[in-house]
């Protein structure tokens, strides 16, 4: 598919709202949130200085992050300046999880983290205009303080029993692991950035998770307590799944930005799955498509759902959005192909290799037979069901019909590969090695 055959949305905020915290509103990006009054008229007034934070502890972002991201963006395209905030030192700490202490990473991992997900965040947002943004390590105002400055400067603005009350807090400290004064210190860190950055750029509003509520109104705390003034913290939601389950995590399978942790058809077949109870709350939170057009994605969802054309557009949306149009073009391609309605021979091998990764697959040497390939890939459980389902002429390698039980792999494909079809939509991967 040619690139210029694929059209997606310019970012851009919706001209149809009076105001950017009405359009957020709309698209369910606002879960919890300060005084709602006093941040609509903040954001429908002059430019303000708001800020994100990405910890790198993991050496990619996710789906989680990417709304915050997108948030970022939708702000300034409002006229807002944004701050991208990558911690270097809470990265080394890292917030408290529902049920253990974190893993410690060593501080040459966590730097080296840090230059990934800068460039990472780098991608969303705009670095030209009068509200260019910028990018800032909270390591540079944490690492020159002592021990005892932060005791004095901004432990001491701290209760404990408000800290004990913190969700994240109180989860851990009900558990069997309870909670080291590492991890308990956390949220005094997330304040101090939040103080930091008050002070150097005039910054009064964070966005984060609903499930760093806790850590987001310890920065606007600390501000009032110690500057006098307000500051405003957007808690956005959890996204999970219209079924209750997890949304893009699942144990070592999470959706990263990451290409190379994630292929770019992998996160495509993700968007492409979408229950249709799903697809359009994703539309308005993850794609920058007008409240009209999403109105009309919502009524082909009802009218024509077995065209999944909501999903079609969510999926061709969000990847060009992380990995570009020509990547982009390169699964849709590979997608259809796979599934007879394109050139397999045709296909960026690149691309055709990390689809089939995500098929049944497995790696033959050369001249294996078709018949031990089909069994070794699991598309049949015995030598003689794979004789069977050639004689009735049900198997295809690389487009082309078996006929002869004796055929081999071949590896034709681009990058030596091949693929394995038994009936209309049952596929493998084949790889020699």
């Amino acid at each position: 598919m040619s690139n210029s055959a694929l059209t997606t949305a310019a970012p851009a905020i919706d001209p149809t709202f009076e105001n950017v915290w009405d359009e957020i509103v709309w698209r369910g990006l606002v879960h919890v949130s300060t005084d709602q009054e006093a941040l609509r008229a903040l954001l429908a007034g002059d430019p303000i200085t708001y800020y994100c934070g990405f910890d790198p502890t993991a050496p990619s972002l996710h789906l989680g992050n990417l709304v915050q991201l997108l948030l970022l963006r939708r702000l300034q395209l409002a006229g807002h300046k944004p701050l991208g905030l990558v911690g270097g030192s809470t990265g080394l700490v890292g917030d408290p999880r529902p049920t253990a202490e974190r893993t410690l990473n060593t501080p040459e991992t966590v730097a080296e983290w840090v230059g990934r997900l800068r460039s990472q965040v780098e991608r969303y947002l705009s670095f030209e205009g009068d509200n260019a943004a910028r990018l800032v390590n909270n390591l540079d105002w944490t690492a020159p303080m002592s021990a005892i400055d932060f005791l004095r400067e901004i432990g001491k603005h701290y209760r404990v029993g408000t800290m004990l009350k913190k969700d994240a807090v109180a989860a851990r400290l009900n558990s069997d692991a309870g909670i080291s004064y590492t991890e308990f210190s956390y949220q005094i860190l997330q304040g101090m950035d939040f103080l930091e950055l008050y002070r150097q750029y005039d910054c009064v509003l964070q966005t984060g998770g609903s499930d760093q509520w806790g850590n987001l109104t310890s920065g606007t705390d600390l501000i009032r307590r110690v500057e006098g003034e307000s500051a405003h913290a957007i808690g956005t939601p959890l996204i999970t799944n219209s079924d209750g389950t997890k949304f893009g995590k699942s144990e070592g399978n999470a959706i990263w930005l990451d290409a190379e942790m994630c292929s770019p058809y992998r996160m495509y077949q993700f968007w492409l799955s979408s229950a249709d109870a799903d697809v359009i709350e994703r539309l308005k939170i993850f794609t920058f498509l007008t409240r009209a057009e999403i109105e009309d994605y919502a009524a082909l969802v009802e009218s024509e759902p077995f065209r999944r054309a909501a999903q079609k557009r969510l999926a061709l949306e969000v990847v060009a959005t992380v990995h570009g149009i020509d990547a982009t073009a390169a699964v849709i391609a590979a997608s259809e192909a796979l599934f007879g309605q394109g050139d397999l021979t045709a296909l960026d091998a690149v691309t055709l290799r990390s689809a089939l990764e995500e098929l049944p697959n497995a790696t033959v040497s050369v001249g294996t037979t078709v018949v031990d390939a089909l069994v070794a890939t699991g598309l049949v459980a015995s030598l003689s069901e794979a004789r069977r389902a050639i004689t009735q002429g049900g198997v295809s390698l690389d487009g082309a019909r078996i006929e002869d039980g004796a055929a081999v792999v071949q590896g034709t494909l681009p990058g030596g590969v091949s693929v394995l079809r038994r009936g209309k939509k049952t596929l493998a991967g084949i790889f020699l090695g």
